[in-house]
């Protein structure tokens, strides 16, 4: 992985500056860019110890790539540093939420599933060393930002992982559109306690080794025409279901 790489847009540069989780290099501001919005970020910028440099808007291009929408700002930045599984499993018992990937390579895809981990309340992502994309520029693009807050471990065999966590007292809930339960009649149970939601590609799902880890299988219900979704809209139903069920038996939420 590079050292450094092109961060731009508002989002993914506030976000990367709040979060403060990656090495910061400068800031690049076009040079005519004017307004509130961004002298916020410029404020945030400096409060990180970040300096700012005004430049052309073709040096921006030049930086970020001819064909992309910087809004005017291009911060340079490190990677995201990755965790261990060890680290993803703390936390209090009984609440911990975690996604887990299986063979979901495309950058957009795994951008969005970010953002609505983050959104849904999970503490962290596992990824395996293989058959997963980087945590590039373009992941954060996809997750508005949201990569820079949701914890990402990669591991060598997700199999393997499963049964680690299992061990620690994690069940297992897979996607599984040809054998799972319907998902909206699954007892409440099923989504209490400490929890791995995983997700496999589109098109090839879970592998039979990951597959045979699971606790549980469930299916979202299509009433449409078209037989599936894509992987982080079914990212998105799964776990907000998870969200909706998990307020109502701790007493959270309307019964």
């Amino acid at each position: 992985m590079r050292e450094s790489e092109p961060l731009f847009g508002f989002h993914v540069v506030r976000e990367a500056l709040n979060a403060r989780q990656r090495k910061l290099g400068r800031l690049l501001v076009a040079a005519d860019h004017r307004g509130p919005e961004l002298e916020g970020l410029i404020a945030l910028a400096r409060e990180a110890g970040v300096s700012i440099d005004f430049v052309s808007r073709g040096e921006l291009a030049t930086r970020a790539g001819a064909a992309a929408r910087t809004q005017g700002v291009v911060l340079e930045a490190g990677p995201i540093p990755e965790r261990t599984l060890a680290t993803l499993r703390g936390g209090g018992r009984g609440r911990r939420r975690l996604v887990a990937l299986d063979g979901v390579e495309d950058p957009q895809n795994l951008g969005a599933i970010v953002r609505v981990a983050e959104a849904a309340g999970v503490q962290g992502l596992i990824l395996t060393r293989h058959r997963s994309p980087p945590l590039s520029a373009a992941v954060a693009r996809a997750s508005a930002g949201a990569i820079e807050y949701l914890p990402v471990a990669r591991v060598p065999n997700l199999a393997r992982a499963l049964e680690e966590l299992r061990g620690d007292g994690f069940w297992t809930v897979g996607a599984d559109p040809a054998e799972g339960d319907d998902l909206f009649s699954a007892p409440d149970r099923t989504f209490q306690g400490d929890l791995v939601v995983v997700l496999g590609a589109e098109g090839k799902g879970l592998r039979p080794g990951v597959r045979a880890r699971l606790d549980h299988r469930l299916r979202i219900p299509m009433e449409g025409r078209i037989a599936s979704l894509n992987v982080s809209a079914a990212a998105a139903v799964l776990l907000f279901e998870i969200v909706r069920r998990s307020r109502r038996w701790a007493g959270h939420g309307s019964p």
